[in-house]
């Protein structure tokens, strides 16, 4: 296999001399992509040739964007230590890293005021690729995923323009592209996207051995199962730890214009029932409000969901994704165990929530639980 380039090969060596990871060889397969990426996006534009047809042909083509990455596998695996590593050590001046959940949200926040400043008199959706593109040359996604028939309507030409103006796209994801958006309404309309994706991006699959977040699980009390009346009484005394002194007061979080009510709060600590948090339609970017106002958050009540609950596994999914992502502290109190929430075996949401379930194992580790205090003592 050929050699990666020092800088990625000695920082991953360095993350396996320290214990963080083991060594793997679907993880080098996948670091050798993006190594040869990161060398495409370091080579210096082409010299300025002499106007003239040919000559303008061969710098176009000269100038075209690389083909970006889009490496998937199963949760756990390491793809985003992989995105660490190739994001630190991308030598382009313009770039950016972004959860997808919080990237869609502010593509329709875009859209939004594209449409009230032009008054339907452009394309709104080429002038928001038009202001990414600008913004950054280089996109790095984490958690690519589809499940908005909202996002789905117009990622195909988002993207399109994003391309055509040169931007190069890496994201991992749990799906092999040709799954996205699986099952979704009027998918056929969909299919595109992947076309486009197959197209531009080069698609690894990071087939690593296990799932590492298990091994760094150390057991500290953030999750409580309380099937009955009993263990929930249990689970209250030992969610004293966590609860500290002083009442609680309702409060609100101002998103948008609107405000998001929060039931119980007490400093940077907000507590939740289930149905008030999953159950209402909030989306990515209010859970992004709640964690950036509250370094420490309760749920209460988070009951063993089916498919007929898959709306609430859904905004529970997106709220895991987020706080995971913001490193804030989460505290739940359930009816099962994490493994077993959602009990269905078809849909897009069954094959999320695995995402979920490691998630809320590592978010229990010492590594997680140590992160959070680290971003607590820097604000």
């Amino acid at each position: 296999m050929p050699a990666t380039s020092p800088r990625l090969i000695h920082r991953y060596d360095a993350l396996v001399a320290s214990g963080a990871i083991e060594r793997d060889p679907a993880q080098l397969v996948a670091l050798e992509t993006l190594d040869r990426l990161a060398r495409d996006l370091a080579r210096p534009a082409p010299a300025r040739a002499a106007l003239g047809f040919l000559a303008l042909f061969k710098r176009r083509m000269a100038r075209r964007a690389p083909r970006g990455v889009y490496l998937w596998g199963h949760v756990g695996r390491g793809k985003t230590t992989l995105m660490d590593l190739f994001f630190d050590a991308a030598a382009v001046e313009k770039k950016r890293r972004v959860h997808f959940h919080a990237f869609m949200a502010e593509v329709h926040e875009r859209l939004h005021r594209a449409r009230r400043e032009t008054n339907g008199g452009s394309d709104p959706v080429s002038r928001v690729a038009a202001e990414f593109s600008r913004e950054a040359r280089l996109l790095c996604f984490d958690e690519f995923a589809v499940s908005d028939i909202a996002d789905a309507t117009i990622l195909a030409r988002l993207f399109s323009a994003l391309f055509a103006a040169g931007a190069v796209v890496v994201a991992t994801s749990n799906t092999a592209p040709e799954r996205l958006y699986e099952n979704g309404r009027n998918r056929d309309l969909f299919l595109p996207f992947i076309a486009l994706l197959q197209e531009r991006m080069e698609v690894v699959q990071l087939d690593a051995r296990a799932d590492f977040r298990l091994e760094k699980t150390c057991g500290r009390e953030v999750f409580f199962v309380a099937a009955d009346p009993e263990a929930k009484a249990a689970a209250e005394a030992r969610l004293a730890a966590h609860m500290g002194e002083g009442p609680f007061e309702p409060a609100t979080v101002r998103i948008k214009g609107r405000d998001i009510l929060v039931p119980l709060a007490r400093g940077a600590l907000a507590r939740f029932d289930f149905a008030e948090i999953c159950g209402r339609p909030l989306g990515a970017a209010d859970y992004q409000a709640l964690a950036e106002n509250f370094d420490k958050i309760i749920v209460d009540n988070v009951p063993a969901m089916t498919f007929d609950r898959r709306n609430e596994a859904k905004r529970f999914i997106t709220l895991v994704d987020v706080l995971y992502e913001t490193k804030t502290k989460l505290i739940l109190c359930a009816q099962v165990e994490a493994e077993v929430l959602y009990q269905a075996d078809h849909g897009a949401e069954a094959q999320e929530f695995r995402r979920t379930a490691s998630r809320l194992r590592e978010m229990r580790s010492e590594d997680y639980l140590d992160a959070w205090a680290a971003r607590r003592r820097l604000t």
